[in-house]
């Protein structure tokens, strides 16, 4: 948030622990993502303790939106969505850089 800011660029806040997507949303987001789709996937504590397999999300949108449906605190963030594209916002200079571009919107 805080490199829109600095860029003077509105943007709206998803949260997402509150207000989850819907498949329709997440399908939506994996179609327009830059990044790998299963790097959507946080491969965390909690990833381990379910006992998943991150060899099952690489290439695989549906495992991707069927897990984070299941599972919220899953999904990687921030994810950041200009027009018609979508990044995970990690590294934070990847965000300016989105946001800078005239072609994101």
């Amino acid at each position: 948030m805080a490199v829109a800011e600095d860029q003077g660029v509105r943007y709206d806040t998803v949260l997402y622990m509150k207000e989850p997507p819907d498949r329709a949303a997440l399908e939506h987001l994996v179609s327009i993502l830059e990044d790998p789709v299963e790097d959507l996937v946080r491969k965390d504590s909690k990833f381990k303790k379910l006992g998943l397999d991150p060899d099952d999300y690489v290439g695989n949108p549906s495992a991707v939106v069927d897990i984070i449906l299941q599972h919220k605190a899953l999904m990687q963030r921030p994810v950041v969505v200009k027009g018609n594209k979508a990044i995970i916002g990690r590294p934070k200079v990847r965000v300016a850089e989105m946001l800078r571009s005239a072609d994101g919107v």
